[in-house]
């Protein structure tokens, strides 16, 4: 039973991006051990809250990450 967990900062993504981002998840991983498994695929999105995530020794916004996304 394949299970995936992303986590990621509270507020970032609305609820819209999260199905979509479950959709495109399972279909990967289908994509590799098999459409019969989708019945019993997990995906799991687990919100942090603003504060408590870090990367380098800095606290991570929900702003710093819609800035950075917007520069691609």
């Amino acid at each position: 039973m394949p299970l995936a967990q992303l986590k990621g900062l509270s507020g970032y993504l609305d609820a819209e991006q999260k199905k979509l981002l479950i959709e495109r998840v399972t279909d990967a991983i289908l994509s590799v051990e098999g459409e019969g498994l989708r019945p019993v695929t997990w995906v799991i999105i687990d919100d942090v809250p603003e504060g408590q995530w870090g990367v380098g020794g800095n606290t991570v916004s929900v702003n710093f990450l819609k800035n950075l996304a917007s520069q691609q």
